[in-house]
């Protein structure tokens, strides 16, 4: 129970749901162990099923759904190539190979420069190109998904700008990768 500044009870429907997922979201012991991603029904990739994870928004899943499969029927008619391979030539381009870490030593925080693992890598790229599609002008969100995944494939664009400002900032703290753990 939460006890709110005025003295009364709050029970935990009222509390911030962000907070309470956050609280559960790390273990402290064990490494989690992944469920198996299911392929999506259209195009059989584990890709495509993650990114409409990641697009959907309050569980509409088949909005996620109807969105994704909108944009990749508009980049087949503007690219005339199948829109998968538009789509996985795009997460690759905007998938980072290195990050920065906030690391404390001796009372100042350093920008640590490491790695950046396969799953966590596509994660990133995944809510950078989402996250751009949302703040593009556009008239519906599967054509300025479409758009972002065409530039994202040819390079350019906000997610690879993205991309390009995280390396830049881990290849000038590149000083302190001896701090790495």
């Amino acid at each position: 129970m939460m006890v709110p500044s005025g003295g009364g009870k709050i029970d935990e429907k009222q509390a911030d749901p962000k907070d309470t997922l956050r609280r559960q979201n790390m273990p402290r012991r064990k490494r989690v162990v992944r469920r198996p991603d299911v392929p999506d029904a259209k195009y059989k990739s584990r890709n495509v099923a993650r990114f409409v994870n990641k697009m959907m928004i309050d569980g509409k899943r088949s909005l996620a759904e109807r969105i994704i499969y909108d944009a990749f029927e508009a980049i087949e008619a503007k690219q005339k190539r199948p829109p998968i391979e538009v789509f996985e030539q795009a997460l690759r381009n905007a998938t980072p190979s290195i990050e920065v870490k906030p690391r404390r030593v001796g009372g100042s925080t350093y920008q640590v420069p490491i790695d950046v693992r396969k799953d966590r890598g596509n994660a990133l790229a995944m809510r950078w190109l989402i996250k751009a599609s949302r703040s593009r002008n556009g008239r519906s969100m599967s054509e300025k998904l479409a758009n972002e995944l065409m530039d994202a494939a040819a390079g350019q664009g906000a997610t690879i700008k993205k991309r390009e400002e995280t390396h830049k900032m881990a290849e000038s703290n590149k000083a302190f990768a001896h701090y790495r753990w």
